[in-house]
C-alpha cells in the first residue's frame, strides 16, 4: 500500500488556550510551503524564528519553525512543525492559511499511519504510540516504551523466522515429491515448531497484563454496610468523591474512579454494603456489588474491626492472591480486632477517619498489582486484544501442524498450516494488505498524531 502524495496539516497539541501550540505539516509540498512562508528554506532540525504571515501578507504570529527532512522524520516525509503562541484563534488562523496554500486537514492518526506506510515503524510500534499517549502509570509507560522500541517486533521476528525455517523444510519435499522425508528432518521440524508455539503462548499469556496496563486494575471495594468503604475510597483518591454518612446503606449503586498508586493505575470501584437483610432497593445495589466482585482484578474487602466477622465472608469465593483484607476503624480498637479474614489473605488495619494505616494499604495494593507483572513474565511485552487474536490464530495453526507431525504428514497440508501461522504473525507487525484493518486502527488516534 503506497503512502499518499498530498500534504496534510493539523494541530498536534490539545485544543484550548496554552503557552504554545504546535502545528504539524507533512507531505511532498512541505519544503515549498516553508520557503513560501519564511522566504527561505530553514535548515533541517534547527528551530528558526520568523514571522508567520498569511497569503495576504498579514502578520499572524511570531513563531518557531522546525523542518525535518525526509526520510529522517517521524512520518518519513518532509515534515514541518510550527510552534506558535497558544491562542486557539492564532492556531486556527495558521491552519486556515495552510489549507489555503494547498494542505488538507489530516485524518485521525494519519501522521502515524504515514510513518507505518513509509517503513518508519511496524504496526505494533504504531499502536505503542497510542499506548504512550494514554499511559496512566509508570508500568504502562514502561511497557509502551518497550513496544515502541521494537520489543514485540523482535519477539515476532524470532517466531516468524522459526516458522519460515520449518516451512522451507516442508516445501522442499513438496518440490521434490519422490524423495522420502528422513526421520531426522521430521524431528527437526517438530522441535522448531514446538519452540515457536511455546514462544507464541508466552506472548499470548501477557494479554491480561496488557489489559490491566491500558485500562487500569479493576479494584473493587466491598464489605459490610457502614464499614467505611466510601471513606476509604475518599482517602485513596485524596478527595471527597463519595458521600459518607453514619447511616448504613448510603451507597446504593457503585462509584468508579481511577487513581495512580505507586507505578500502577487502579480503577477503584466502591460498592453497596453486603447486607444480609436488605430492603428491595438496597438489594439492587447488592446484586451489582456481587457482579463487580466477580469481575474484579483486585478485591479490597473491608470489615469493621470492632465487630465480629460477618457471615458473608465465609460464603465469598476468595483468591488470596487477589484480595487485600482491610480492618477499618482501627482507631476504636482497645485490643485485638474482633473481625478476621480467612487464612492466607493479607490484612491491613487502617482508620479511614484518622488516615492511620493508609500508607500501608497503598503498599499492599502496589504489591498485589506488582504480582500481575510477575505472572506475565517480569518485563514481558504486554500485548493488546488485536495481538491476542492473531497469536491465538497462529497458535491454533501451529497446534494443527504439530498434530499432523504425530503421524505421517501430508506436506501440502502441513505447509498450509504453517502459512496460516505466518499470516497471523504478520498481521501483528502489519505485513498485511488490508486497508480496512488500518482504517479501524488509526481512527482511534487523535487528529495531530
Amino acid at each position: 500500500m503506497a503512502p499518499p502524495n498530498d500534504t496534510i496539516a493539523a494541530l498536534a497539541t490539545p485544543a484550548g488556550t496554552s503557552a504554545i501550540a504546535v502545528i504539524r505539516i507533512s507531505g511532498q509540498d512541505t519544503c515549498r510551503l516553508a520557503e513560501g512562508i519564511l522566504a527561505a528554506l530553514p535548515p533541517p532540525r534547527t528551530a528558526t524564528r520568523g514571522d508567520y504571515r498569511d497569503l495576504a501578507g498579514a502578520l499572524v504570529d511570531d513563531a518557531l519553525f522546525t523542518l525535518f527532512a525526509g526520510p529522517n522524520s517521524y512520518t518519513g516525509e518532509d515534515t514541518l512543525e510550527i510552534s506558535c503562541h497558544g491562542s486557539p484563534y492564532i492556531a486556527q488562523r495558521i491552519l486556515e492559511d495552510l489549507f489555503a496554500r494547498g494542505c488538507r486537514p489530516a485524518d485521525p492518526g494519519e501522521f502515524t499511519r504515514r510513518a507505518f506506510l513509509n517503513g518508519r515503524m511496524d504496526l505494533s510500534q504504531a499502536e505503542a504510540v497510542m499506548d504512550l499517549i494514554h499511559a496512566r502509570g509508570e508500568r504502562a509507560l514502561a511497557a509502551a516504551h518497550r513496544q515502541l522500541r521494537g520489543d514485540l517486533g523482535r519477539h515476532l521476528k524470532t517466531l516468524s523466522d522459526g516458522t519460515i525455517d520449518a516451512l522451507a523444510r516442508v516445501e522442499a519435499h513438496i518440490d521434490f515429491p519422490d524423495e522420502d522425508l528422513p526421520p531426522e528432518d521430521l524431528a527437526a521440524v517438530r522441535a522448531a515448531l514446538g519452540a515457536v508455539r511455546d514462544g507464541a503462548r508466552r506472548l499470548l499469556a501477557t494479554h491480561r497484563y496488557g489489559d490491566l496496563l491500558r485500562e487500569g486494575v479493576k479494584t473493587v471495594i466491598a464489605g459490610e454496610p457502614n464499614a467505611g468503604k466510601s471513606s476509604l475510597l475518599n482517602r485513596l483518591l485524596g478527595r471527597e468523591r463519595a458521600i459518607v454518612s453514619p447511616e448504613p446503606g448510603t451507597t446504593r449503586d457503585y462509584l468508579e474512579e481511577p487513581v495512580v498508586i505507586g507505578p500502577h493505575c487502579l480503577r477503584l470501584i466502591d460498592t453497596a454494603g453486603l447486607n444480609p437483610t436488605p430492603a428491595p432497593l438496597e438489594r439492587l445495589g447488592i446484586d451489582k456489588a456481587h457482579e463487580r466482585i466477580a469481575d474484579a482484578d483486585l478485591l479490597l474487602l473491608v470489615l469493621d474491626a470492632t465487630r465480629p466477622t460477618p457471615d458473608f465472608v465465609r460464603s465469598l469465593k476468595l483468591d488470596p492472591a487477589a484480595v487485600v483484607g482491610v480492618l477499618n476503624k482501627a482507631d476504636l480498637l482497645a485490643g485485638p480486632a474482633a473481625a478476621a479474614f480467612p487464612p492466607g489473605i493479607a490484612t491491613v488495619e487502617v482508620s479511614a477517619l484518622t488516615w492511620a494505616g493508609i500508607d500501608g494499604l497503598r503498599g499492599a495494593l502496589i504489591g498485589k498489582a506488582d504480582g500481575f507483572q510477575t505472572a506475565a513474565g517480569g518485563d514481558a511485552v504486554a500485548i493488546n486484544a488485536r495481538h491476542a487474536h492473531a497469536l491465538a490464530q497462529a497458535t491454533g495453526c501451529l497446534d494443527a501442524a504439530l498434530l499432523k507431525l504425530g503421524s505421517k504428514p501430508q506436506p501440502e497440508l502441513l505447509a498450509s498450516d504453517l502459512r496460516g501461522a505466518l499470516d497471523a504473525l504478520g498481521e501483528i507487525a502489519g505485513r498485511i494488505d488490508n486497508e480496512l484493518v488500518l482504517d479501524r486502527l488509526f481512527a482511534a488516534f487523535c487528529i495531530g498524531k
